[in-house]
């Protein structure tokens, strides 16, 4: 409400005030399910060249929750192309694990390649994924347990840490711990605000099916 308000105003925005209010209206209709609507509102913000990483995150996460994979591929490899270099490990990781849910592990496994050269503080997370998305390519990871130990001892391993912890441990075997990382992020997920928990459901329908085969078996 209060952003149409703002965007309704007589007085002339200037461009950064103006796309915020934008990505205040994308956000509550991104949390009300239209992403369609979402999207196009991220788009209006995007032809204000402000902060254009950002922005382009914002569409693919609207564009792929409408079901539209290539356009927010686009968006994410616009906002690794665009974004600053401290930010740009951020966004080509979070193509590389949209490939991966995708299944084009080969194209997931170049791209998270680069974002492992290039992290710093999250360097471990994006290593382990790396590491994830290689075995699911059917490639043997030979530094599995040090992998896996690195991204638990590290703060990247909470939140999202736990998703690729729970499925590394998964394939090593090691149900207890894959049970307690995947438990740990579905209960993490659940309580956060709308908007992540419509960005991860894909990943929390991985946790599940996951723990569905080790309950299985």
């Amino acid at each position: 409400m209060y952003a149409r308000r703002g965007l309704a105003a007589r007085a002339t925005l200037d461009r950064t005030t103006h796309a915020m209010l934008l990505r205040q209206l994308y956000l509550s209709l991104y949390e009300g399910r239209h992403f369609r609507k979402a999207h196009t509102i991220a788009l209006q913000a995007l032809e204000l060249d402000v902060l254009p990483d950002v922005l382009n995150q914002d569409a693919a996460r609207a564009a792929l929750a409408d079901g539209d994979l290539d356009a927010a591929l686009a968006h994410l490899r616009a906002a690794a192309r665009r974004g600053p270099a401290s930010r740009r490990p951020f966004h080509l990781w979070t193509l590389g694990s949209t490939l991966f849910l995708a299944q084009r592990y080969a194209e997931a496994t170049a791209v998270l390649r680069r974002a492992a050269r290039w992290g710093t503080k999250d360097r471990p997370l994006y290593r382990a994924h790396l590491a994830l998305c290689r075995m699911a390519a059917g490639e043997k990871v030979h530094d599995l347990q040090d992998t896996i130990n690195a991204l638990a001892e590290a703060p990247c391993g909470q939140g999202y840490g736990r998703f690729v912890l729970g499925h590394l441990a998964y394939a090593a075997g090691e149900w207890t711990a894959a049970r307690r990382y995947l438990d740990a992020f579905l209960k993490r997920t659940s309580a956060s605000r709308p908007a992540l928990g419509i960005a991860l459901e894909g990943e929390v329908r991985m946790a599940r099916a996951t723990l569905s085969k080790m309950t299985a078996n």
